[in-house]
């Protein structure tokens, strides 16, 4: 013999359905409106044993624990990227400097440090160059001479 579970029918011709989202909804047969969504099937039942004043017949877990609530982190003030601190550095001087320059230069200012790589001042020449060949004229940078980079 197979057992079969039992489901509280208090409301007649209210059926429990599953949408394709995995929502549950009470749909009565005789075509009234439908009620929900649920998140689980114990809730649609839930709702459905309720009595028919719309009182709910117990309490769901969101209503039994309060909400918590973050505590709000203090603004953290971003860090300069080296092609940023460069731009600085050279709209203040007054004549083009080479990549070792500038990283120098950006260290003395506090503006910023290498993270421990060996050659910043190459990966700062890169960025340059690659910031001048995509922006072209909108570019922050212009090149005097050979290695030496000026703002515009």
């Amino acid at each position: 013999m197979s057992k079969k579970k039992s489901t509280p029918k208090a409301k007649s011709g209210v059926q429990v359905k599953k949408d394709a989202k995995g929502r549950f909804w009470l749909v009565p047969t005789d075509g009234g409106a439908e009620q929900g969504p649920y998140a689980t099937k114990k809730e649609a039942l839930d709702a459905k044993t309720a009595p028919a004043d719309g009182a709910p017949a117990s309490a769901t877990k969101e209503e039994k624990k309060p909400a918590k609530v973050k505590k709000a982190k203090p603004a953290k003030e971003k860090k300069l990227s080296a092609i940023d601190a460069a731009a600085q550095v050279l709209a203040g001087s007054k004549e083009p400097l080479n990549c070792k320059e500038l990283v120098e230069a950006m260290a003395s200012k506090s503006l910023w440090t290498s993270p421990g790589g060996k050659t910043p001042h190459a990966t700062l020449y890169s960025a340059i160059i690659r910031e001048i060949a995509i922006k072209g004229k909108e570019s922050r940078f212009v090149k005097s001479e050979r290695g030496k980079f000026a703002a515009k």
